[in-house]
């Protein structure tokens, strides 16, 4: 018997698919690890310099992959990641608004053990395996540096931006992120 773990991702949704995507990682057990905010600006410690620098690098790692507006706060990150089509100008998606609750979504699962749990392997370009290079490159030089303390959480949150009033509503919340800090709801000042 295997448990059944919650559906993060739309099922059947390729997230290779070219389009935009409002991404959250946050540090494990919201410790904040990356910096600080000080009069509304950020002050990144080592470890969010060098998840900075990691972020900065994706489109150069994955050609499709482009970076629009991102930051870093104490304890997590968000960004838009933008996902380039080859052969011509990027479309809005339409993919559903919500994850379809039929308990039966799994019936489709072989004897494969991997099916069952839910694990596949990456697709190349897909929004997880950019966040999977990203979390890995700041972990493993943590490890390499004195920091094996630090640890992601070990999933991600992501969001398919579907129309321009999204994208801009998206993009005011991460520039006014730091400004809200000491509003947020778990009361810090």
């Amino acid at each position: 018997m295997f448990k059944l773990k919650k559906q993060y991702r739309l099922p059947n949704y390729d997230y290779s698919s070219p389009g935009y995507y409002f991404i959250t990682i946050c540090v494990k057990d919201r410790q904040e690890l990356l910096g600080r905010i000080r009069e509304g600006q950020m002050d990144l410690s080592e470890i969010g310099n060098v998840a900075r620098m990691f972020w900065s690098e994706i489109p150069s790692r994955f050609s499709t992959i482009r970076l629009d507006e991102w930051i870093i706060m104490p304890n997590h990150m968000h960004g838009i990641l933008i996902i380039e089509r080859e052969d011509g100008p990027n479309v809005w998606r339409n993919a559903p608004w919500r994850v379809p609750t039929n308990s039966n979504s799994n019936s489709n699962s072989n004897s494969n053990s991997n099916s069952k749990s839910g694990l596949r392997p990456l697709d190349k370009n897909s929004i997880s395996s950019v966040i999977n290079h990203f979390k890995g490159n700041v972990k493993r030089y943590c490890n390499k540096n004195g920091m094996q303390n630090f640890e992601w959480q070990s999933r991600f949150h992501d969001r398919i931006i579907r129309d321009e009033w999204a994208l801009k509503t998206i993009r005011r919340y991460i520039l006014e992120n730091p400004v809200r800090w000491g509003k947020d709801r778990l009361g810090r000042k």
